[in-house]
């Protein structure tokens, strides 16, 4: 009896022996440092994952791709399909580049990427501007004429939040309007369905362009508050009538925060991506119409300006020098490119107007 009694009191001892050893691991210093390493190791790779995602997408040749299309879809090459199928293109890109679209997500790495979540905005603000030409003018013979259907369905999808995460996400929308425009490029080289029209005709090209105009006057001002400098009021300049809503000081300090440097500069490198390819689109359909203007040499100057917006950008960081300080500030210098784009376009449309 007593045998089985001690042996009953060493199998207890044995097994506290043993709930000590598992304590001791999980909760001793073992386990701390393996939590520790699997935290480094997440850490790291969610870095690499991240400077992965955040490489922006090279331009593309516009019109191979286009040919590209045509014969994966059988289609004949029709006046407004080069500019239908590159707006595709570059939405297509938006969503399907590497890490997918970032601006909505809610997780690591995404969740801690800013510069690639602003190129988004910057391509969308563009892709949206064009989807929305292509309703109003474009698709349109004058102003009482019926709008397309397809591009009547694009358009509000690529207007959707580019932050919502679910319910729907921002991608589901977007690639929904996708399918609304490839629709209506399919009905544009269809000669048995006319309803589908693209009139490239120099008034819808003005138009588009004073969209753009605004869009680059804007970013260039953005840029060069970069650096804070006082800046005169002129809002009512040129009209000794005009007025406006409420008062305004004649003179302000405008200076962009710093946390927001790079969000501007990506956002200008989003839209000027964008635009090399709609006005490469743009110089093939409106061919015609540049050349008894004379202005083909102005959308290519326009698309070198915005080319060179484009090089590599071998800082780090985007650098915030004080004009003629030791520091470059490249912010100023993508001003300069947008800048000079922006005085291109604005003589581009002077072009236009004249008979």
């Amino acid at each position: 009896m007593q045998n089985w009694k001690d042996r009953g009191d060493e199998l207890k001892a044995r097994m506290g022996d043993t709930v000590d050893d598992v304590k001791s691991y999980f909760g001793g210093p073992l386990w701390s440092k393996v939590l520790a390493a699997l935290v480094l190791i997440y850490l790291l790779a969610a870095t690499l994952v991240g400077w992965y995602w955040s490489q922006e997408p090279d331009l593309f040749p516009v019109r191979e791709q286009v040919q590209r299309d045509l014969e994966e879809h059988n289609q004949s090459l029709v006046t407004g399909y080069t500019t239908v199928s590159t707006l595709s293109r570059v939405a297509t890109t938006l969503l399907d580049k590497p890490g997918g679209y970032l601006s909505n997500d809610k997780f690591p790495p995404g969740l801690w990427l800013d510069n690639m979540p602003s190129w988004e905005f910057g391509v969308l603000v563009q892709t949206r501007d064009l989807t929305r030409a292509l309703r109003k003018d474009f698709s349109r013979s004058q102003t009482q004429s019926t709008e397309d259907r397809d591009l009547a369905q694009a358009e509000p999808r690529m207007n959707f939040d580019h932050r919502s995460w679910a319910l729907p996400a921002s991608e589901t929308e977007y690639r929904d309007a996708l399918k609304y425009l490839n629709r209506y490029a399919q009905r544009l080289s269809d000669p048995n369905k006319p309803d589908a029209q693209f009139y490239a005709r120099a008034d819808n090209l003005r138009n588009w362009l004073g969209d753009v105009e605004t869009r680059l006057g804007s970013l260039s001002q953005r840029l060069s508050a970069s650096v804070g400098r006082v800046r005169l009021n002129t809002d009512l300049a040129g009209d000794s009538a005009a007025k406006g809503a409420t008062p305004k000081a004649s003179a302000e300090v405008v200076k962009t925060p710093w946390l927001q440097l790079d969000d501007v500069f990506y956002e200008a490198r989003g839209q000027a991506w964008a635009l090399v390819h709609f006005l490469r689109a743009i110089e093939h359909d409106f061919a015609d119409v540049l050349e008894k203007k004379n202005a083909l040499v102005s959308v290519q100057q326009i698309i070198r300006e915005l080319e060179a917006t484009q090089d590599p950008l071998w800082s780090p960081i985007v650098l915030n020098g004080e004009g003629f300080g030791v520091l470059a500030n490249h912010s100023l210098v993508m001003a300069n490119y947008i800048s000079r784009a922006n005085a291109a376009i604005i003589d581009l449309r002077q072009l236009l107007e004249q008979g």
